[in-house]
């Protein structure tokens, strides 16, 4: 790995951590750069989950240190999420980088729409168990499989799922989803290096920036106009990403 390509790394990887603390959508700028930088799409998709549990495991901590609640329930949501993550990530090592990298271009452009969806109207209500219904942990196994498969824009379906499912406010929200994606990550991280598929050097370059950038977006006082921006300059990269992957 060259310099300019830890550069690249860590830059893409700090505007990607920003971006998975405003929104959600991170991994549809980190993995399309590993393929660029010349790793194989498999192994592009495992060395993505070392930012991921770094990022994840930074922001765990800062939310522990806040006084997150309902951490049990969060815990119950990420079993099912785990195990779906297991065959998912199977799913991924057994599918050629032809197919892989068409699926990804699909989920791309299906992650650049849901995207421009506008942001459910928020719901406050407390959070209790009865409303963990098996509807809720069908769809928390489904976006487990999902995620372990390729991961790009899964923050975007747990935003779906626990505004306009669970209808819980957006700390809590946070905070449910950096733990479940931890969870089920690191299984699946373990999976891929298990099978060869870890470039570590790309992956701690890409996690330097991810939790940098991560650290300084809970820190800048982001406007409407800010996340708006944000928004539209992730849509933009996208799509400018699919042009490169159709013209190649």
């Amino acid at each position: 790995m060259s310099l300019l390509d830890a550069l690249a790394l860590f830059v893409i990887g700090g505007l990607a951590g920003f971006i998975n603390v405003l929104s959600a959508g991170g991994s549809m700028l980190t993995l399309p750069l590993l393929i660029f930088l010349g790793l194989p799409p498999q192994a592009a998709n495992g060395t993505n989950r070392v930012s991921i549990v770094l990022q994840s495991v930074s922001a765990v901590t800062s939310f522990l240190r806040a006084g997150a609640r309902h951490l049990g329930l969060c815990l119950r949501l990420a079993v099912p999420a785990m195990v779906g993550s297991l065959l998912g990530t199977r799913l991924a090592l057994g599918i050629s980088d032809a197919l892989f990298e068409s699926v990804l271009a699909g989920v791309m452009a299906l992650s650049a729409l849901l995207m421009l969806l506008p942001q459910p109207r928020l719901d406050t209500r407390p959070l209790t168990p009865d409303r963990l219904t098996p509807a809720v942990y069908l769809a928390m196994f489904a976006i487990g499989v999902y995620g372990g498969f390729i991961q790009v824009g899964v923050g975007i379906l747990f935003i779906v799922l626990l505004y306009r499912g669970l209808r819980i406010d957006l700390a809590q929200v946070n905070v449910f989803k950096v733990l479940i994606v931890l969870v089920y990550t690191l299984p699946a991280l373990a999976m891929f290096a298990v099978e060869g598929q870890v470039r570590w050097g790309h992956g701690l370059a890409l996690a330097a920036g991810s939790m940098t950038g991560a650290w300084l977006a809970v820190r800048v006082n982001m406007g409407p106009r800010g996340a708006l921006w944000v928004k539209w300059l992730t849509v933009g990269v996208i799509l400018a990403i699919l042009l490169r992957l159709v013209l190649s």
